[in-house]
């Protein structure tokens, strides 16, 4: 088992995710916000380090996604329960839309290497885009609730617009991931 420097950052971004729900019960929104934008940090570092170093790893491969995974699962459920966040909770229904998204993507990558062999499922640009939208409305709850950023009335307005944009792209993107299966799954011409 090999631990590069990319697969440290996902198992610190792993073990952030419980120090982030913790401050989120607590009440503490500011540090939840900080753990949150550094597990996010580790995330971009472990890409950028694992491409630019060669550093990319089977074992990388597996973690990244699960940390992910776990921080974006984390932050969407607890974010979504009213007595946690009563000041903009995420709508249930999209958190259900996240999560659902996810299992979809899993569920397809395990049926697809099952049944036809397949491999490799890297993500589609619009998966990219939707989670950097979940992240940055994570981030925009947060700062809500922390109540930083000036006026909340204005800040609360942006934060419900990212939402509902990240539920729309969190749909096409589930959509994108179920038409790259089927073709991913068609058996190929000789």
């Amino acid at each position: 088992m090999t631990f590069t420097i990319p697969n440290l950052l996902a198992l610190l971004r792993m073990g952030l995710v419980p120090l982030f729900i913790i401050a989120v019960t607590d009440g503490e929104p500011r540090r939840a916000l900080l753990i949150f934008v550094a597990a996010s940090i580790t995330d971009a570092l472990d890409g950028f380090i694992a491409r630019f170093f060669h550093q990319q790893t089977l074992l990388g491969t597996y973690l990244d996604p699960i940390a992910d995974k776990m921080l974006l699962t984390s932050a969407y459920v607890v974010l979504a329960i009213p007595s946690l966040n009563p000041v903009l909770p995420i709508p249930f229904w999209v958190t259900v839309l996240v999560l659902a998204r996810d299992v979809l993507i899993v569920v397809v990558a395990i049926a697809l290497s099952l049944a036809t062999g397949v491999k490799r499922f890297p993500p589609a640009p619009i998966g990219k885009l939707t989670t950097v939208m979940q992240v940055a409305t994570v981030v925009l709850v947060l700062v809500v609730l922390a109540r930083l950023g000036g006026p909340p009335a204005g800040l609360e307005v942006m934060a419900t617009m990212a939402i509902y944009f990240t539920a729309a792209l969190t749909i096409a993107s589930g959509l994108t991931y179920l038409v790259r299966a089927n073709r991913s799954g068609e058996p190929k011409e000789c």
